[in-house]
């Protein structure tokens, strides 16, 4: 279980991007600096098993979405009916645990997607709060370090070149990504103090014939 803590509570650090082997330190992504917290996980071949057997007999769509209060709530009929579901389900339900812990939200907003195109080609700060990112299967989630960026070129800044050409970045700049099954934070705008800055993230190309499956969660908090 996570501690829910308030930026204060972290230990200072300057790193734009936080990568940890122990997601108890994920609380990293309150650090005011930080725009991106990552947890490498290893890759677990029952789920990978799993979405094969599935894709390759179309039995997944293109996802779901729901809300839910509880990560203990989420069932099993959400997936497929194939050897590996219920791994899967307990994997989706332990990330949902550490979600809910570490923003301290009433419910989570969750997809799960399968994507055969490209969700957002374009370098983009989102308009959240911290949103979660897995992805199960194909390349993950790419972001790049704002230390040389411009970021007047994002968005309409860009005045319809690519991310290459606009100016947003240079060669100096190293593009990141997740690697599968990766649980990775991206702050956004919305985040309390957060308003000019978000990590700028993107999805990556999608190679001929492949499909990504990515996990993501929003956190939402009760308006009364």
């Amino acid at each position: 279980m996570l501690k829910t803590v308030i930026n204060a509570d972290v230990e200072p650090i300057q790193s734009y991007t936080f990568i940890t082997n122990d997601p108890a330190e994920l609380i990293h992504i309150f650090h005011p600096f930080t725009q991106v917290a990552l947890w490498r996980r290893s890759v677990n071949t029952v789920i990978e098993t799993y979405l094969h057997h599935g894709l390759a007999n179309n039995l997944f769509g293109s996802g779901f979405r729901t809300i839910t209060h509880s990560p203990s709530a989420l069932a099993l009929d959400l997936f497929p009916d194939l050897p590996g579901r219920e791994v899967l389900l307990e994997d989706v339900r332990l990330i949902a645990e550490i979600y809910t812990d570490l923003l301290g939200c009433d419910e989570i907003a969750l997809r799960f997607e399968v994507l055969d195109g490209v969700m957002c080609p374009r370098f983009h700060v989102d308009r959240t709060g911290i949103r979660l990112v897995c992805t199960y299967r194909g390349a993950g989630t790419e972001w790049i370090n704002d230390e040389l960026v411009d970021r007047g070129k994002l968005g309409p800044g860009y005045l319809g070149l690519p991310d290459k050409a606009s100016g947003l970045f240079d060669e100096r700049t190293a593009i990141e990504s997740a690697g599968l099954f990766d649980l990775v934070l991206f702050k956004g705008s919305l985040w309390q103090g957060n308003s000019h800055r978000g990590s700028i993230h993107r999805s990556p190309a999608v190679a001929t014939a492949e499909r990504r499956v990515l996990l993501v969660m929003d956190a939402v908090w009760s308006q009364a």
